[in-house]
């Protein structure tokens, strides 16, 4: 058992320190995220806020204690989409672009423009498995579906997203 599984644990048995702890281990994660999602850096650091919260409240939900930053980076990703959908509108942040490195071929602006005329689904699988890092089974966890099925998605955004790009090129 790591030393993260173990603070979850003692977390979710009501160690309050414990849980500051995860919390400062994984604010970077998190504001990446609602920074990506909400594009806007006080609107990022407010959402930080409530998905502390939110967490604190629920954290005796938690199942497995492995997945502890993906179940926190679905409440994250739950309430950035929430946010959008109050304001209308969806967009991505050019730090989540910045993360994963941009092309030599295709210039940040680009990226971004392709990447917000995908789903929103894709868009949190891209981000999900580039920004975070998390691995097939991770997301498959986070968004409750099969492996297999997070792996389709998957390679369908990549290929959507490829598809755009070598429609611009065209253009």
């Amino acid at each position: 058992m790591t030393t993260n599984e173990q603070l979850v644990i003692k977390a979710i048995a009501g160690n309050e320190a414990a849980f500051i702890e995860l919390m400062k281990m994984y604010k970077i994660d998190l504001y990446k995220t609602g920074l990506s999602f909400l594009k806007n850096e006080e609107e990022a650091l407010e959402a930080i806020q409530e998905v502390t919260y939110r967490a604190y409240k629920s954290i005796r939900k938690i199942k497995e204690p492995a997945y502890f930053k993906t179940w926190l980076m679905r409440i994250m990703i739950n309430y950035c989409q929430d946010q959008l959908k109050k304001k209308k509108r969806e967009v991505l942040n050019e730090d989540y672009i910045q993360a994963q490195g941009v092309s030599e071929s295709h210039s940040a602006l680009e990226i971004e423009d392709v990447l917000q005329s995908l789903d929103s689904r894709s868009r949190e699988l891209l981000t999900l498995k580039y920004l975070h890092g998390l691995k097939i089974k991770e997301i498959a966890y986070a968004m409750d579906c099969p492996e297999g099925t997070i792996k389709t998605w998957l390679h369908k955004a990549l290929q959507e997203m490829r598809s755009k790009f070598s429609e611009e090129g065209e253009n």
